[in-house]
């Protein structure tokens, strides 16, 4: 059967970011309405999609703000969605967390707090603690982005520079019961990580938070450092009885969208492998491990034959050293399409399923078995571009990149290599399939 990788592989992505919509994954975990008020409170890349849902579904009276990055916002009416800076916060997203936090003032054991947490909450309810300004958490967020240091390393210095995060917004809302409805970007699904955790109890310790800046060399402003080295900078623990009321519920998750995407490829006649939904290390490392397990698959039917297709998710890193552009998935597809060198019979896709590769305007992009070739007839060399880690202007100049704007959820980044045998693939102009996935998979552009 004749297959078309490129379909095949943005359907793939299309089951993925769909397995995650709050439209779908949020109403079934809403709790019944409370005596006392409800208040909706949460941050995150889905918040406003989550919020829109909540105003959905809801039965009863409902208030709050929720802060979400700008261009990803929704149409609420009761709920109030703001939009602030991510992946560096800004003054907007100090706002809205001092807004949050006084919307909590006041409940009782008879009130609800619905929070609403996704990934990239953690920059964008930004409320730097007493001593620390936001100046400063901007310079260690923009330190830390550069570093090479995990989604875990980061957050964990996050909460300890903050007054919201690690459990302390669920405190501020006690003796309400509060319930926490999640959608997961970090590998292994750790509540404490997803945001920073500001309604979950933290193991970590501000040690642990200046142990990560010592390991990466960063150069923390001396308000920092006095602050992590005090008490006041620690989080809530777990056992803390200010948490005794508090419930989180994880609504979706990476694994929720491969196994979707694995679905779609299964009803295409090809054979998915997940390699695993929660790998972590730097891009070209990753990249360098799946095209050898794609080569082993095409080479020699190991660990599946052809046609098949690997799939994983998680969140790798850049230690960025060039001037170039681009986010992680670009950088994994470059250094993957070094690796494999043109294979004949290797496709593949990598985006992030909030829409935003890093800080660029595409979600992702595509790998061709001609794609080498192609960059090298119009004079672009990819060996050269990694180096400068400049995978988005590779791709662009191919015409290769997945743009779909924001899709208002977030379960971190999906990567898909499609291995087909001889004669098998069979392909399609990739605009016809880009203006498919824009118009009819998400149904909104980017602003």
């Amino acid at each position: 059967m004749a297959v078309d990788p490129r379909r095949l592989l943005l359907d793939m992505f299309e089951a993925a970011v769909g397995a995650a919509s709050p439209e779908k994954c949020l109403p079934p975990h809403l709790p019944p309405p409370p005596k006392g008020r409800t208040v909706v409170v949460g941050a995150g890349k889905a918040g406003g999609a989550m919020a829109k849902a909540v105003e959905d579904h809801w039965q009863g009276p409902l208030e709050g703000l929720v802060v979400t990055r700008y261009g990803h916002g929704a149409p609420c009416t009761r709920i109030e969605v703001v939009e602030a800076g991510h992946p560096v916060p800004d003054a907007a997203g100090q706002d809205a967390a001092r807004r949050i936090l006084s919307l909590l003032e006041g409940l009782t054991s008879d009130d609800l707090v619905l929070a609403l947490i996704s990934g990239g909450g953690s920059a964008l309810l930004a409320m730097p603690a007493e001593g620390v300004t936001l100046a400063d958490k901007q310079a260690i967020n923009k330190a830390l982005l550069k570093s090479g240091a995990t989604i875990g390393e980061m957050n964990c210095v996050r909460r300890h520079l903050s007054a919201i995060k690690g459990g302390k917004l669920a405190a501020a809302a006690a003796p309400a019961r509060v319930v926490t409805l999640m959608i997961s970007d970090v590998p292994g699904d750790d509540p404490c990580v997803i945001a920073s955790g500001p309604t979950v109890a933290d193991p970590t310790t501000s040690e642990d938070a200046l142990a990560i800046l010592r390991k990466y060399a960063i150069e923390a402003p001396e308000p920092v450092l006095a602050f992590l080295a005090s008490p006041a900078s620690e989080t809530l623990k777990p056992g803390d009885s200010r948490l005794a009321g508090v419930e989180n519920i994880m609504i979706a998750t990476p694994q929720m969208s491969l196994d979707a995407a694995a679905d779609v490829a299964r009803a295409a006649g090809v054979t998915p492998l997940v390699l695993s939904n929660s790998i972590e290390g730097e891009s070209r490392d990753v990249a360098l491990v799946h095209a050898a397990i794609a080569r082993q698959a095409a080479g020699f039917g190991q660990p599946l034959p052809p046609p098949c297709v690997l799939i994983s998710g998680g969140e790798t890193t850049v230690t960025v050293r060039g001037k170039g552009r681009g986010g992680r998935n670009a950088e994994f597809l470059l250094a993957l399409a070094v690796a494999l060198d043109g294979h004949a019979n290797i496709h593949a896709l990598a985006a992030d399923t909030d829409g935003i590769d890093g800080t660029e305007d595409n979600a992702g992009a595509f790998l061709d078995p001609d794609s080498l070739a192609r960059g090298a007839a119009i004079g672009v060399d990819a060996k050269a571009r990694l180096a400068d880690n400049d995978g988005y202007g590779f791709f662009s100049a191919l015409g290769d990149l997945v743009v779909t704007g924001p899709t208002r959820t977030n379960v971190n980044d999906f990567r898909a290599l499609v291995v087909l045998g001889d004669g098998a693939a069979q392909k399609e102009p990739a605009p016809t399939l880009l203006d498919r996935l824009r118009k009819t998979i998400f149904g909104m552009r980017a602003g």
